[in-house]
């Protein structure tokens, strides 16, 4: 793992046991990302991106193989060590959104500083200013029900960038966004990421995400492709 990569994967396998048999969510995916790299992470329903961001998020171990992420191996963690380094390296958005609906879009933006114990005042100012670069600084104490789909997102999105991650993973990011809207939602990840030299990490089947990213990394069946076919889950 040379200094430029920040993410690396080496025949990672998540297999599952469904009715008795066995389900090969991942099937050996040997991936490197470098520090600042916008990939895609495609294929269909069942293919097994989510599964592989899932991984990179460590929110479960896999079968087998290594995580590597920022030179620790996440594999060899406890849940309670892949919690704080989630917490502290990774941010996320959600197709979902992701939104608590009783809190309001400046206390939602809040919320990932308040878990690592910044005092009400300073979490508010940052809060402040990360909706105001994604275009809300009107809306900080409206509630989810009073902002519309594309507006939730950007409150996700202020979420995401707050902590300052040095990776952000993105699950059908515009899933539930109209064409326009999403291609709003993408130009603003897309701007604020290059200007951070963020990783980002999207995982979508829509196939027009692509042109937003420096690659793509196409899955089908838990195995790993090459835009041009080439199997990588050797």
């Amino acid at each position: 793992m040379d200094d430029k990569t920040i993410i690396q994967t080496k025949d990672l396998k998540m297999y599952y046991s469904v009715g008795g048999n066995t389900v090969k969510a991942l099937d050996g995916v040997s991936v490197s990302i470098d520090k600042g790299e916008f990939v895609c992470i495609s294929g269909r329903s069942g293919s097994g991106k989510s599964t592989f961001l899932n991984m990179l998020a460590g929110l479960e171990p896999p079968t087998a193989g290594e995580v590597i992420i920022l030179g620790s191996h996440l594999e060899k963690m406890k849940e309670e060590e892949r919690t704080r380094f989630r917490r502290k390296h990774i941010g996320f958005v959600f197709q979902s959104y992701n939104n608590l609906p009783q809190y309001t879009a400046l206390e939602n933006v809040a919320l990932p500083l308040a878990v690592r114990g910044v005092d009400k005042a300073e979490r508010e100012r940052l809060a402040k200013e990360a909706l105001e670069k994604v275009g809300l600084s009107d809306h900080i104490h409206h509630r989810p029900s009073e902002l519309s789909g594309g507006q939730q997102q950007r409150v996700s999105i202020a979420r995401a960038i707050i902590t300052k991650p040095y990776i952000v993973l993105a699950d059908e990011p515009t899933g539930n966004l109209d064409s326009n809207t999403g291609k709003e939602i993408m130009r603003l990840l897309c701007g604020l990421f290059r200007e951070n030299g963020t990783t980002f990490i999207i995982s979508t089947h829509d196939q027009s995400m692509e042109s937003y990213m420096d690659r793509s990394i196409h899955f089908v069946d838990g195995k790993t492709y090459t835009s041009n076919g080439e199997e990588t889950s050797k």
